[in-house]
């Protein structure tokens, strides 16, 4: 992201990568389990991914910002990036309701966390 704002461009690749099956889910399964992240191969057990299917799905969604890595010893721990997640959402709501915020509840309602 540029100065926490995110742009068309970024917006288009984190839709883009979110839109395959297997990406969602690896993306799904890491926000269910930020902060602490997981590894690669919590990963691939949870989803019964093969490892090259889950390497790839895990570049694409690195490359789009939704997620990162960081080594610990001979692992990879992946983490969901919760910032770039917020600002996905806030673009796609950004102009919402013209202004009538009472319009957009119902949307905030559904997204705001149930923790």
């Amino acid at each position: 992201m540029i100065s926490g704002i995110m742009d068309t461009k970024q917006t288009l690749d984190s839709l883009s990568a979110l839109g395959h099956e297997g990406r969602l889910a690896v993306f799904r399964l890491l926000v269910r389990h930020a902060p602490e992240g997981l590894n690669a191969g919590e990963i691939a057990t949870a989803l019964n991914f093969r490892a090259n299917t889950l390497s790839a799905n895990l570049t694409v969604l690195a490359n789009a910002g939704l997620i990162a890595g960081e080594r610990e010893g001979r692992h990879i721990r992946y983490r969901a990036d919760l910032d770039c997640m917020r600002e996905l959402m806030g673009f796609l709501l950004e102009d919402c309701c013209g202004g009538s915020p009472e319009i957009c509840r119902p949307i905030l309602d559904e997204i705001t966390c149930r923790c």
